[in-house]
């Protein structure tokens, strides 16, 4: 069971993942469309398992993790996003600073789930958090995620090659 926090925003529920979401993260993760700017390539089942895992465990270790995205009118999984610490050989390096990172499936694109969500999660970093810095990467032909990185206060400080070209942005809290 995960010791995330359940969040509520006007339209979305984040909650911690459970092994439930197995089948839901696969489809997400197994589209060629949520894939292109995140891998470039659609993750296989087993990759997915270990990422789910992975969420929980963050929250077990770290204090902080990823939540799963539901809709709060049908219960649909439209994506998932948070905070890890994955450990980049980055230059320059993220550090211990926790990174967000976000992804939605399909039926969540389009409708400002991502801005919803992320400014939620963030506010509760603001909250919950010892770093007054977070960071996040971006391919730099993924437009959507750098809009919404940019009206969650998140500023480029870097390019860096990490399996392809990629903007580093960092956000302080107030």
């Amino acid at each position: 069971m995960s010791a995330a926090p359940v969040i509520e925003t006007e339209r979305l529920i984040l909650r911690g993942h459970t092994k439930a979401d197995l089948d839901v993260c696969a489809a997400m993760w197994g589209d060629a469309q949520v894939t292109r700017y995140i891998g470039g390539r659609p993750f296989a089942r087993d990759e997915v398992w270990a990422r789910l895992l992975r969420y929980v465990g963050h929250w077990q270790e770290m204090g902080y993790g990823f939540w799963a995205l539901t809709e709060k009118a049908s219960g649909q999984f439209v994506g998932e996003l948070g905070f890890a610490d994955f450990k980049r050989q980055l230059d320059p390096s993220f550090g211990d600073t926790p990174e967000m990172g976000w992804a939605l499936s399909p039926a969540g694109h389009g409708k400002g789930y991502a801005t919803e969500a992320v400014t939620a999660s963030l506010a509760w970093a603001d909250v919950n958090l010892e770093e007054r810095r977070t960071v996040c990467m971006i391919d730099p032909e993924n437009g959507a995620s750098l809009r919404v990185a940019r009206k969650a206060g998140f500023r480029e400080f870097a390019r860096a090659d990490y399996h392809g070209p990629t903007i580093l942005l960092e956000r302080f809290r107030e």
